[in-house]
């Protein structure tokens, strides 16, 4: 969807201030974001820096082993005047895969997915002990294109304290990252996970354009939309807070026991 400049700069100003009323409320000083290289960890950051000033804002670069494009994350960091710094992810990882990779249980070793979610898990991981020890929050960096298909990793990149980019699509987030100022280069670099080698648009199997238009407006051809309702329907389960059993839930002793006799 494309918004007026007028539409955009409303966005970025209730933005910042939602943003400065969540951190008050929490109580904390400091916003950590993990920063990719990418145009969502970029929008959120200048977001931070517009909200916080950028001395409040720490950018934590985390690498699985060698990332081609960790430049771009460090050239953003200098953008914006924030400190930040690489941790390397990979001996954690590492000791992951090695710990289960002499487990008796895991006879077949760790399936390809494990390997998929495993990085994300981990820079969560490490982003909240950073917050933790610099009186900070984690701001997730999620868009709304993304969750809509459950292309996030659960309680990898689907955490944080809150997040900005939640209810809007790529296109909306790159309207927006060009109205915080950055440069062209930080909002419009093929998006990709740095995992399996391949940008998002070749993983899921259609564009973004196709799939925003199907959220803005519902759009598209058939096939696709069989197609994404059924990614959406999916994933619903990684958005949603724990079940909790209820006490008073009517529960008749014989359907159970006939459960367990089956």
């Amino acid at each position: 969807m494309t918004l007026s400049e007028e539409q955009v700069s409303l966005l970025k100003n209730n933005l910042i201030t939602w943003m400065q009323e969540r951190l008050q409320a929490i109580g904390a000083k400091n916003a950590v974001v993990g920063i990719s290289g990418g145009k969502d960890s970029a929008t959120v950051a200048a977001l931070a820096v517009a909200a916080y000033g950028h001395e409040h804002v720490i950018g934590v670069l985390m690498p699985d082993g060698a990332q081609s494009d960790i430049a771009y994350a460090e050239d953003l960091c200098d953008a914006l005047g924030i400190q930040h710094e690489i941790i390397n992810i990979s001996p954690m990882t590492s000791a992951f895969k090695s710990a289960l990779g002499n487990s008796a249980l895991i006879k077949d070793g760790i399936s390809r997915q494990t390997q998929l979610n495993m990085p994300p898990r981990v820079r969560m991981t490490l982003l909240y002990a950073v917050a933790q020890s610099l009186d900070a929050v984690v701001i997730n960096t999620s868009n709304l294109s993304e969750d809509w298909v459950g292309y996030a990793t659960m309680y990898g990149d689907t955490a944080g304290a809150f997040s900005p980019l939640a209810m809007l699509t790529t296109d909306e987030v790159i309207q927006l990252g060009r109205a915080l100022g950055l440069e062209e280069r930080f909002v419009t670099k093929p998006p990709s996970d740095g995992l399996t080698g391949k940008t998002d648009e070749d993983v899921l199997g259609f564009t973004y354009d196709d799939l925003n238009a199907y959220i803005r407006t519902g759009e598209v051809s058939e096939d696709l939309r069989a197609q994404i309702d059924a990614l959406h329907k999916k994933s619903r389960f990684k958005f949603l807070g724990i079940e909790m059993f209820n006490p008073n839930y009517p529960i008749v002793a014989e359907d159970i026991a006939h459960i367990y006799q089956s």
